[in-house]
């Protein structure tokens, strides 16, 4: 097997040159989760601060779309982040998409390997309504399950918007409503993550509990994407709107 530094390195040329990859599974023959977590490890320590982390495959809609069946789980780097109004530069990613996310602001530290949905819903300081951008390093976004996880779950760039207090929302019936260029292209509700956005978190705790890491407070979480991704260029604009959420616009030149 390739060292994880290795293969890291490949993925962080591939982002760098702005040029897809193939799978690596498809290559590797024997890589496993095992070994994607630990390249995932690799990049996490080369991204610098961190902001806190995200989920991915969540949705039925994202399963059948990328040929996958479970969650998986990756990190949020800081400088990732994009601001309010602040345009996605498309020219600086590879394949860009955006997917319509809640977010969660967690208020204090979480961890655990039995945590509920309960107990992330207790734990969390505010929701929001956010766009993440996916940005797979691999070929037409055709992977495995351990070629995603080493990419960090295609993570890209993500823009949150403002936050609203938890309380007295049922987040399995927000419904949210994804606009391409004015134009609705996907609905879904919260419950598309995992029955509740609350469980998708409390399954990352439980993931990272294996790990001896958890969320800390001022975390903020990306769910998981509620509906497929679109694939965007210069010139769109992306709309994401969740009830009692509000919403969230992305430009892309």
């Amino acid at each position: 097997m390739i060292p994880a530094d290795e293969i890291a390195a490949r993925l962080t040329k591939a982002r760098a040159d702005r040029a897809a990859i193939g799978s690596l599974s498809a290559e590797l023959g024997d890589f496993d989760l095992a070994a994607a977590y630990e390249v995932q490890r690799v990049l996490r320590r080369e991204a610098g601060p961190l902001a806190g982390w995200k989920l991915g495959v969540t949705s039925r809609a994202k399963q059948a779309q990328v040929g996958v069946h479970e969650p998986v789980r990756g990190h949020l780097a800081a400088a990732d982040a994009l601001d309010l109004g602040e345009p996605l530069v498309v020219a600086e990613r590879i394949q860009p998409r955006c997917e319509p996310e809640i977010v969660f602001v967690m208020g204090s530290d979480l961890s655990g390997p039995s945590v509920t949905s309960s107990a992330v819903l207790a734990a969390t300081a505010a929701v929001a309504v956010g766009i993440e951008v996916l940005d797979s390093r691999y070929t037409d976004y055709k992977f495995t399950m351990p070629d995603v996880v080493a990419d960090n779950t295609s993570a890209g760039r993500y823009v949150v918007g403002s936050a609203v207090p938890v309380t007295g929302l049922d987040l399995r019936l927000v419904g949210v409503v994804l606009e391409h260029n004015g134009e609705v292209v996907a609905t879904a509700s919260g419950a598309a993550a995992l029955g509740h956005p609350a469980a998708a978190v409390a399954w990352l705790v439980r993931s990272l509990a294996s790990e001896n890491e958890g969320l800390r407070a001022g975390d903020i979480v990306l769910s998981g994407g509620l509906t497929a991704a679109v694939p965007v260029k210069a010139g769109d604009v992306v709309t994401a709107t969740a009830d009692r959420l509000g919403s969230v616009e992305l430009g892309c030149v």
